[in-house]
């Protein structure tokens, strides 16, 4: 079993980490927040102070990261990934960022003869939590092969897409159909609300019909608990609405949907919401409509 160095402990990667622990791989961590490595390591992990030092000896290398940016500068900057990794590392790169940048990358890598897949995640804080977490990945079968034990203890599902990129490609247009799933929530609530229906009871009644989905049953109940603790922040998600748009824009899809939700979400920025769940996207319509959707 290949030591495995562990880049980004946020409110994914630290529980993703812990999992790993768990289920007896031997990690070597790092992260800009000390007390998140502090945590970490008391599970057992080996706290690192710099990427030189979770990358050397670590024959697998996964980064969790917020942006392209961070990846990139993580990856390729002045002593990143790409000058210490020796030959045959696999970074796995489960950061959600966009399918070209993750292309530029491994573009980088290869020639220093570093592997690379992109393999994004869906699910939130809870599923992560859980190892639950659906897994898309961009890449060459064999660096999916050798994954994929990882991607058990992670994950409920992993899905090989396609080539390198092809996993953030995936994880945005999951990202472009739960926005508006939620939305469509919201909205359609917020008519019940607004006719004088109990909303809790329209959410019972339906859930288990055409309209039932994973993100209504998620999600319904935070709304009607008016409990918008961040199992996803809305900051996160308009970062993948822009990577989404912008990979629209390059390849000529059409996403006018993608783009009026990404208005509503800004808009939430601007009001103090983006720490937020992005469940909030209901205090769009509330605030528009002037009244709450809660639990009668």
């Amino acid at each position: 079993m290949k030591n495995i160095g562990f880049i980004g402990l946020g409110i994914m990667g630290k529980p993703m980490a812990c999992n790993l622990i768990k289920a007896g791989y031997s990690l070597k961590v790092f992260d800009l927040v000390t007390s998140a490595v502090e945590s970490v390591s008391a599970l057992g992990a080996t706290a690192c102070s710099s990427i030189r030092e979770v990358t050397e000896g670590s024959g697998i290398i996964i980064t969790m990261l917020p942006n392209s940016p961070h990846v990139k500068s993580v990856v390729l900057g002045k002593d990143g990934v790409a000058e210490h990794a020796a030959k045959g590392t696999l970074l796995i790169d489960m950061s959600s960022i966009a399918p070209g940048a993750s292309q530029e990358i491994q573009a980088v890598l290869k020639p220093k003869g570093i592997r690379m897949i992109d393999a994004p995640v869906s699910g939130g804080e809870p599923k992560a939590v859980d190892g639950t977490l659906a897994i898309m990945v961009g890449g060459e079968q064999d660096d999916f092969d050798e994954a994929m034990p990882i991607f058990k203890v992670l994950g409920s599902s992993a899905v090989l897409v396609g080539p390198i990129g092809s996993g953030n490609t995936c994880k945005l247009t999951n990202q472009i159909i739960v926005a508006l799933n939620i939305t469509a929530l919201s909205e359609g609530l917020m008519l019940a609300e607004r006719a004088g229906t109990d909303p809790e009871k329209v959410f019972e009644a339906i859930k288990n019909g055409l309209a039932g989905s994973t993100v209504m049953n998620a999600k319904a109940p935070m709304i009607l608990d008016g409990n918008f603790k961040p199992g996803f922040k809305i900051d996160l998600h308009i970062k993948d609405l822009a990577n989404a748009l912008e990979t629209g824009y390059a390849n000529g899809s059409p996403l006018p949907l993608t783009a009026e939700v990404m208005q509503m979400l800004q808009t939430l920025h601007s009001d103090g919401e983006g720490q937020s769940d992005h469940s909030a996207i209901m205090k769009y319509y509330e605030k528009v409509a002037g009244i709450k959707v809660r639990r009668h």
